[in-house]
């Protein structure tokens, strides 16, 4: 069974999970990595696999929209390993994991023009929207 709930409520829902990144003392960030994405959030990153780490500023949360909400973008980053970007993840400021996304050219959660990311490369997400759905 599929529950679909009101676009309002999922508003609300995602404006709460902005609280949950801005949670800590550091800011939230997203990890690019070079491995298979695990099943589930549950399970720890492998740090070596990390390609370059991306942080959001405090408070992160840009603006709500009609369908959902806007991040700031990312704090330029440069990399400090080279490889094929697969997945990444977003942290809160408590170093918890919130959610872990695909990377790829298109038909992804997150697309850059290129998945292979140079050693010293410069890293940034310009545009950030999670949507409820």
């Amino acid at each position: 069974m599929t529950v679909q709930i009101s676009k309002k409520a999922g508003i609300l829902a995602l404006q709460a999970h902005a609280d949950f990144l801005d949670t800590g003392s550091g800011s939230a960030y997203f990890v690019y990595y070079s491995d298979t994405k695990p099943e589930s959030t549950e399970i720890a990153a492998n740090p070596a696999n990390a390609l370059c780490t991306l942080s959001l500023p405090e408070p992160c949360i840009k603006q709500v929209l009609v369908d959902g909400i806007e991040l700031y973008p990312t704090d330029t980053a440069l990399a400090a390993k080279a490889g094929t970007a697969i997945w990444a993840r977003l942290y809160n400021g408590d170093d918890e994991p919130y959610a872990d996304f695909t990377i790829g050219m298109s038909g992804t959660d997150i697309v850059l023009n290129s998945a292979d990311i140079a050693l010293g490369s410069h890293q940034k997400l310009d545009s950030i929207i999670l949507k409820p759905y």
